[in-house]
């Protein structure tokens, strides 16, 4: 009788542990950081990022490298890809490819994937995302000279999202 109400017992700790894990497994917030690819060069359909440009990326993975980041993703562009890489390359992940005309399963795929994820995207689609993840995405983005924005959004465990809206490198003066 004493060893059944032992292991009864034992059982009983072993799946209030492992509840208590996926407690606070999920309690977790989910956190997305989103930019806009840096500075481009002129011309042709899928530019490169200029010398600015890739100082910015630089300074994005400097910026974000102790932020925890376990997800990294970009459009298929080179301009996109480039500002994600100098991060991916000092954590050693790989830049998974979204596409940017599908931001509304972009967005569940965010919500459905608990870590902290960078976005690297443009001028009309990382608004959008922002929107769709339940933050703020604040004024358009000013196509030919805005590149400094950084949204950080925060997906709640119980539903609902917080988000800022900050700026980083060379600031855009409009």
């Amino acid at each position: 009788m004493t060893r059944r109400i032992s292991h009864g017992l034992a059982f009983l700790l072993v799946v209030l542990a492992a509840t208590a894990s996926q407690v606070v497994a999920q309690a977790e917030p989910t956190v997305v950081y989103l930019v806009r690819h840096a500075e481009k060069s002129d011309g042709g359909a899928d530019p490169a990022l200029t010398a600015q440009g890739l100082a910015r990326a630089a300074m994005l993975a400097d910026l974000l490298a102790d932020s925890g980041i376990t997800h990294i993703y970009s459009s298929d562009f080179i301009r996109t890809r480039d500002t994600a890489e100098p991060l991916a390359g000092r954590l050693g992940l790989e830049t998974l490819i979204y596409d940017p005309r599908d931001l509304v399963g972009m967005a569940a795929r965010l919500r459905n994937t608990p870590g902290r994820h960078l976005v690297s995207g443009h001028s009309n689609t990382t608004p959008r995302l922002v929107e769709l993840l339940g933050g703020d995405p604040h004024t358009a983005i000013d196509e030919p000279s805005e590149y400094d924005r950084l949204y950080i959004v925060t997906l709640l465990p119980g539903g609902g999202a917080s988000s800022v809206l900050l700026r980083y490198g060379e600031l855009y003066g409009g």
